[in-house]
C-alpha cells in the first residue's frame, strides 16, 4: 500500500538535520526552517496530496466496475447450473400412468401439439379479419378425415422447391404434396383488394418453377429441356431419378389434375370420378382450389360418408394424392385468380390436366388421353375443348363413352361490355372427327378442359394480376402458349363430360352460386385487369402502355418462340378494328391440320410457323 503524508512534529536528529523516514512507512515533515521554504514545501505537499487522492478515487471506481462484472458472471454461472439441473431432473421423469409424458419431455410434446393444432386450424381456410391489412392465411388444408386424424403423406419428400438442376429446372419427385412444404409458402397480395387500394395479403404455395423464363429462355425449348420436366411413378433403377423423360413407361407417367371450384356441391364427385375411373390412380394427383363458405358448403376432399364407415371410397383410399387449397368464398375474384393458385399446386408431374368442378370421367380415361396426346408426335401439343354435356354420354354399365362425336375449338368473335371489347369463344361445333387416329389441330385453347405435358403449366402459368375476369382468360392463355411454342388439338375421343345447367340438371346446377355474388366489393377491378390481359397479348394497341399494370410481366407474359402477330395474321384477327374473318371452322375442319402438321419439326418440338405463309380470309363475308 502506498504511504500517505500527514503533518507531524518529529524530533531533530543528532546531527541537526530536519527530515527523516519513520519505520512505520509514514513520511515525516520537518517543522523547522525559514517561512519561504516552509511555504513552498506546504504548496508542494498539497499538490502531491491532491494527486494521490485523485488516483485513489480512480482506482475505487475501476474496482467497482470490476466487481459488478464479476457478480454478473457469477450469477450467470449459477443460473446455468440451476437450469441444467432442472433439465436433467424433468427430462428423466417417468411417464404418468395414463401414458402421457411428464417433465420437460411432456412440456415439449404439449407445446408441439398445440402448435400443430393451431396450424391445422388456420390451414383449413382463409378468412378476412376485421382490420384492413390483415394477413389472410390461405394454406393448404390439413386433410383431416372425420375422425380428426391427420392424413399427411407418410412418404414425405421434404422441400422439393429448394433443389433445382443446373439448368434452373426444379428436380421432380414422387410422391409429392404441398403438405410436405410447410413453412415454404409465400405471401402475395390479394390482387382484387390491391386494385381497390386495400392491403390484404394471402399465404399461398410457391410456384414449382418460380421463373418460367428460366425454363423456356425466351425461345423455343430444346427437346432435352422439355424432357427434363415430368416425373415417373418409379425412379430410374440406375440413377434413382424420378425424371426419366420418354423412357418412363406411359402407364407410370404422373398426372396432375387442377380444379378450381366455387361453392360447387359436385366438386367431391368430380374428384371421386377422377380417382375411381383411372386405370392407374396411383399416378394421379389432384389439386383443388376450393372456394367455399365454411360451415355451409362441403369441402372437395370430404367424402359422402366418413372414412371410418366406408374406407374404400376413392377420396379415402387416395387421400394422400389430394391437395386442397381452401379459401373463403368472399375472397373469390373469378376463375383466373383461382386457377392461378391451382397452378401453384403443380409439382413437376409428367402431364397436367385442367377440369371444371362438375365433370364425370370415363373408365380408363388416363390411358386414353395419354395415348391420344402421344399420338400427335408433338411434344408441345395441348389437347383442349369445350366438353359435351353429360346426359346420355356414358354407359352406366361399362363406364365408357357412348359418343362418337367431339367438339372442336374454332368459333370466336369480339364482344363488348364494361371491361372493353375483347375476343371470346362462342358455342363450338361438334361432329365426327375429320382426322382419324390422332387429335385434330385447332387454333384455340379452352379453359374447361386441357391436357398437356407438365411443362405447359410451368411455362404458361395463369396470371395472378387478372381479378374479376371471366371472358378473355382463354385468349390470354392460348396466345401466351402459342408464343412459347405450343399447339392446340381437339381430342379425337372425349374422356369426360360436363354437367351443364340445362335439361335434367338445370334445377340442381342453377342452385350453385357464382363468384360475382361479391362483385360489388371489387367494382372496377375487372376493367384494370382486362387492360392488362389485352395489353400483354398485344390486342389493345389503342391503349397506352402506361394505362395498365406491368407487374411481373415477364413471368406472366409472352414467350419468344413465335409472335402474336403471326397468330392474328393466320387466323384472321384484326386487333385494330376489332374484327375477325368469320367462318373459320370451315378451314379448321378441312384444311388446317393437313396443311400445318406438315411443318411439325423433326424432333417433335411444335409446328414451325416460320414455314407457314397462310392467311384465312372469310369466303362468305356477306353470309350472316
Amino acid at each position: 500500500m502506498e504511504a500517505r503524508s500527514r503533518r507531524r512534529n518529529a524530533p531533530s536528529s543528532a546531527n541537526g538535520s530536519n527530515g527523516g523516514h519513520i519505520g512505520n512507512g509514514i513520511y515525516d515533515v520537518a517543522s523547522g526552517g525559514d517561512s519561504d521554504s516552509r511555504s513552498a514545501a506546504r504548496t508542494e505537499r498539497k499538490a502531491r496530496r491532491k494527486q494521490r487522492v485523485a488516483n485513489a478515487r480512480t482506482r475505487r471506481r475501476a474496482g467497482g466496475r470490476n466487481n459488478t462484472a464479476a457478480m454478473c458472471l457469477i450469477s450467470t454461472v449459477i443460473f446455468l447450473l440451476y437450469f441444467l439441473v432442472c433439465l436433467v431432473f424433468f427430462s428423466n421423469l417417468s411417464d404418468s400412468g395414463d401414458g402421457e409424458a411428464r417433465g420437460m419431455r411432456g412440456l415439449v410434446k404439449k407445446t408441439k401439439e398445440k402448435l400443430r393444432r393451431f396450424r391445422d386450424k388456420h390451414r383449413r381456410g382463409a378468412t378476412i379479419t376485421e382490420e384492413e391489412g390483415a394477413i389472410i392465411d390461405n394454406n393448404s388444408n390439413s386433410n383431416l378425415d372425420n375422425s380428426g386424424s391427420s392424413n399427411n403423406n407418410s412418404n414425405s419428400n421434404g422441400n422439393n422447391l429448394s433443389q433445382t438442376t443446373a439448368s434452373g429446372i426444379p428436380i421432380g419427385k414422387w410422391p409429392v404434396s404441398i403438405r410436405d412444404e410447410e413453412g415454404m409458402f409465400e405471401e402475395i397480395p390479394h390482387i382484387g383488394y390491391a386494385y381497390m387500394g386495400k392491403d390484404v395479403k394471402m399465404t399461398v404455395p410457391r410456384l414449382w418453377a418460380d421463373d418460367p423464363v428460366a425454363i423456356h429462355q425466351n425461345k423455343l425449348m430444346s427437346r432435352e429441356r422439355a424432357l427434363s420436366i415430368g416425373t415417373c411413378v418409379t425412379p430410374d433403377p440406375k440413377t434413382n431419378s424420378y425424371t426419366r423423360g420418354d423412357e418412363c413407361p406411359p402407364s407410370e407417367r404422373t398426372i396432375f389434375v387442377a380444379i378450381a371450384s366455387y361453392r360447387d356441391w359436385q366438386c367431391r364427385d368430380t374428384v371421386t370420378s377422377i380417382l375411381s375411373t383411372a386405370a392407374h390412380p396411383e399416378r394421379v394427383r389432384v389439386g383443388v382450389v376450393d372456394q367455399i363458405v365454411d360451415g355451409i358448403d362441403g369441402s372437395c376432399d370430404v367424402p359422402h360418408k366418413p372414412c371410418k364407415e366406408d374406407p374404400d371410397q376413392p377420396i379415402c383410399l387416395y387421400k394422400n394424392q389430394i391437395d386442397v387449397f381452401q379459401m373463403d368464398a368472399q375472397l373469390a375474384v373469378g376463375p383466373v385468380f383461382a386457377r392461378h393458385i391451382g397452378h401453384r399446386l403443380y409439382r413437376g408431374e409428367y402431364y397436367a390436366m385442367q377440369s371444371d368442378a362438375h365433370v364425370t370421367f370415363t373408365r380408363g380415361w388416363d390411358d386414353d388421353i395419354v395415348s391420344q396426346l402421344e399420338a400427335t408426335g408433338d411434344e408441345m401439343a395441348v389437347l383442349s375443348t369445350y366438353l359435351t354435356d353429360i346426359v346420355n354420354s356414358i354407359d352406366p354399365m361399362t363406364g365408357l363413352s357412348k359418343r362418337h362425336t367431339r367438339p372442336i375449338m374454332c368459333n370466336t368473335e369480339y364482344e363488348g361490355g364494361a371491361q372493353g371489347k375483347h375476343l371470346r369463344h362462342l358455342s363450338q361445333p361438334e361432329g365426327v372427327p375429320d382426322i382419324k387416329g390422332m387429335p385434330q389441330l385447332q387454333p384455340y385453347w379452352a379453359a374447361g378442359y386441357s391436357f398437356s405435358r407438365g411443362h405447359f403449366v410451368a411455362t404458361v402459368p395463369y396470371d395472378m394480376y387478372q381479378p374479376m375476369i371471366f371472358q378473355g382468360e382463354e385468349m390470354s392463355i392460348g396466345l401466351r402458349g402459342f408464343t412459347v411454342g405450343y399447339d392446340y388439338f381437339a381430342p379425337e375421343r372425349s374422356v369426360c363430360f360436363h354437367s351443364y345447367a340445362i335439361g335434367e340438371n338445370s334445377d340442381a346446377r342453377n342452385k350453385v352460386p357464382h363468384f360475382w355474388e361479391h362483385a360489388q366489393d371489387f367494382r372496377g377491378a375487372g376493367v384494370k385487369a382486362m387492360k392488362r390481359l389485352l395489353g400483354i397479348v398485344n390486342m389493345n394497341p389503342e391503349v397506352p402502355r402506361s394505362e395498365w399494370d406491368h407487374s411481373e410481366e415477364a413471368k406472366y407474359g409472352l414467350g419468344g418462340a413465335r409472335e402474336t402477330s403471326k397468330f392474328y395474321d393466320v387466323i384472321g384477327i384484326d386487333v385494330v378494328n376489332k374484327t375477325t374473318q368469320r367462318h373459320l371452322c370451315q378451314f379448321v375442319h378441312n384444311k388446317m391440320h393437313k396443311m400445318f402438321m406438315k411443318n411439325l419439326r423433326p424432333d417433335g418440338m411444335g409446328i414451325d410457323y416460320s414455314k407457314i405463309d397462310y392467311k384465312w380470309v372469310d369466303p362468305r363475308p356477306d353470309d350472316k
